[in-house]
């Protein structure tokens, strides 16, 4: 269907990351039902806003897209759905969004605004500036973190920025190599083709792209090992268990640099949807996660009973 196509409902995935605050801080804060249901409709207005974006981005890019071996398959590009239809299908999905995040909170709907008017500056402007493009990308998912905490009344830990913004840089650096990839010779492409698709892939090198992935990459891993560690997040967590899923956070981030480095995915998307190996460490780290948050004293008390000496 090119109108559901059209939402890009893949890329919703991108959303989850609302759902940090409530996940992180929920047994800190004694956050209930409610708490679950209020981040759960800010995922769902979200990803109405984000829909309206690519339908810009579609309308905007349709011409460069044709350029591209796949995104000239994209409805707009392809002339599946008129531009007229696709924007005022985007308008209806910005005044629901939108109206939905007003309805839910303010500060939720301050961070929705904030997050559409950086991805317009990024549609427009910021795509076309290289390292403010990516810059750009992890900003957009800085901002998803902070609305979902916003919007559950939980503090703002600067740790979920730092970590979103490392993790958020090397993916955003992986999606342009994934385009150079894409628009390599010998793939169906014009001479030129990467050049009049994205201006910026005119500069972005394979070398360089490697050179900021893998600085990326440490620095993600770092900030992790940071946060971690952290005495606010040992204190919080009554553990530091946390740092013991570290081996699933390098394997997840480096399972990712493989796949894009020898052109077997998209982009960031494409693996989170379709590599098993990086769901399987995903799910893995998501579980541990959740029962060190939330069931880290009795985690430790049991541990620590188990590796006891007797006498």
């Amino acid at each position: 269907m090119p109108y559901v196509r059209l939402l890009r409902p893949q890329q919703w995935v991108k959303n989850v990351f609302v759902l940090a605050g409530v996940v992180f801080a929920g047994k800190e804060y004694g956050l209930g039902l409610e708490a679950v249901v209020s981040a759960g409709l800010a995922f769902a207005c979200l990803c109405l806003i984000s829909s309206h974006v690519y339908i810009l981005n579609d309308i905007h890019d349709r011409a460069e897209d044709r350029l591209h071996p796949r995104k000239r398959q994209r409805p707009i590009a392809s002339g599946q759905v008129s531009v007229a239809a696709a924007l005022a299908i985007g308008v209806g999905l910005l005044v629901v969004g939108l109206g939905g995040a007003v309805l839910l909170h303010r500060g939720f709907a301050v961070c929705a605004g904030a997050y559409l008017l950086l991805q317009f500056a990024y549609t427009w402007k910021l795509k076309h500036a290289v390292i403010l493009d990516v810059i750009a990308i992890g900003l957009g998912f800085v901002l998803r973190a902070i609305a979902g905490a916003v919007v559950v009344n939980v503090h703002i830990s600067p740790w979920l920025v730092i970590c979103t913004f490392t993790l958020c840089l090397f993916m955003g650096f992986s999606k342009r190599r994934c385009e150079l990839n894409a628009m390599a010779a010998g793939n169906g492409v014009p001479p030129d083709a990467a050049r009049h698709h994205r201006r910026t892939l005119s500069i972005y090198t394979p070398e360089l792209l490697n050179h900021m992935t893998t600085l990326t990459a440490g620095l993600a891993v770092v900030s992790f090992m940071l946060y971690a560690t952290d005495e606010r997040t040992t204190d919080k967590f009554h553990t530091n268990y946390l740092v013991y899923t570290l081996p699933l956070v390098v394997y997840a981030i480096f399972r990712f640099a493989v796949l894009v480095e020898h052109g077997l995915v998209d982009g960031p998307t494409d693996v989170v949807l379709r590599d098993r190996p990086f769901q399987a460490a995903l799910v893995f780290w998501g579980c541990a996660a959740l029962l060190i948050v939330y069931q880290g004293e009795v985690l430790k008390t049991w541990f620590e009973g188990l590796t006891a000496v007797p006498g």
